[in-house]
């Protein structure tokens, strides 16, 4: 059975830089998912992101999977996008230094759709408020994973 991670622009920003605190973290969780046999899985929607500051040939794309963003996934992110906005106007969802959120219900919206997506691997805390509050109402089909926390910890490892 195939099994996949979504990574966001945040892991790769991570990763791409060895002196970003939460690089060690992101190297981890490549190798392990690698290890695993996980298919490494990057949106459109992720390079349109990175390359807004990056150059795509910065990006691992040897070691990803391409998930281009389809119809079936905009209709999922316009239910999503109705729930989060709901929920930004009754005040159970506050974010800082947020003006839009789209991306992120786009993201979700792809992981969802695709059955062989088990994680979301992500250092943004503001995109894991949003993911709460969709999980809380819809069950989401996937997991959201905090990069902040090392691999070893997520999935009960010994750290040797």
């Amino acid at each position: 059975m195939r099994k996949a991670v979504l990574l966001d622009t945040s892991f790769f920003l991570r990763f791409l830089n060895e002196s970003d605190p939460l690089f060690a973290n992101a190297d981890g969780y490549f190798r392990y998912f690698l290890k695993e046999k996980y298919d490494l899985v990057i949106s459109t929607i992720s390079i349109a992101e990175y390359c807004s500051g990056g150059d795509i040939s910065e990006l691992p794309l040897r070691n990803l999977q391409i998930l281009p963003f389809n119809l079936n996934h905009g209709k999922r992110t316009g239910e999503f996008a109705k729930i989060a906005f709901s929920a930004r106007r009754e005040k159970a969802l506050i974010l800082r230094e947020r003006l839009l959120i789209p991306n992120d219900t786009k993201l979700f919206s792809q992981a969802d759709s695709e059955d062989y997506i088990n994680f979301y691997l992500s250092s943004d805390n503001e995109s894991l408020k949003i993911f709460n509050i969709l999980n809380s109402t819809l069950k989401l089909n996937f997991r959201f994973i905090d990069l902040n926390k090392k691999y070893t910890t997520e999935f009960g490892l010994l750290d040797l």
